[in-house]
């Protein structure tokens, strides 16, 4: 479910509850849809709602759980060989059941919320540095997952309307 964000919200709490809604209006994208229709693509592009759904896993996963937070990969993604297939994640999601995607993407988000609540504040350090070599702040990380999330949830609001003809937020 959707809750609009506190528009009087300290600063933290309106960070996760920005990228709260936007992940919600993921799942709200691909809800009730087949494996099928998940698989759909809306020519000329390759995304599917079942790709944006497992990449954005993806994104939460890596960002958070291991450039932040330096946990261990996971699998599938440490199994990937991302020079043989840079878009796998992509590519792989359309032989996943729905559940089983929807259910991935909101295991990655409850995980990435307790690295975020365990973390001792917004200007904390990242683990692992960017390509440049900078470490990067929780800050950082959150804008950073709620500008891709909300690209990617208007992706999908483009792939839903054409698939089945559902609009809105």
């Amino acid at each position: 479910m959707r809750t609009e964000p506190d528009p009087v919200g300290p600063e933290a709490g309106l960070l996760r509850q920005y990228l709260d809604y936007q992940r919600a209006t993921m799942l709200a994208k691909t809800d009730g849809l087949s494996r099928g229709q998940l698989g759909y693509q809306h020519r000329p592009s390759t995304l599917t709602l079942a790709g944006l759904l497992y990449h954005l896993a993806l994104v939460e996963e890596s960002w958070l759980e291991v450039r932040f937070g330096g946990l261990p990969e996971r699998e599938p993604w440490a199994g990937v060989d991302w020079d043989a297939d840079r878009d796998w994640e992509f590519h792989h999601a359309v032989t996943l059941w729905p559940e089983e995607l929807r259910q991935r993407y909101r295991d990655a988000c409850e995980r990435s919320n307790q690295v975020v609540a365990a973390a001792a504040s917004l200007d904390q350090q990242s683990v692992a540095t960017l390509s440049d070599g900078r470490h990067f702040s929780l800050r950082w990380v959150l804008l950073h997952l709620i500008e891709e999330t909300a690209r990617h949830a208007g992706h999908a609001d483009m792939i839903r309307e054409a698939l089945d003809g559902s609009v809105g937020e």
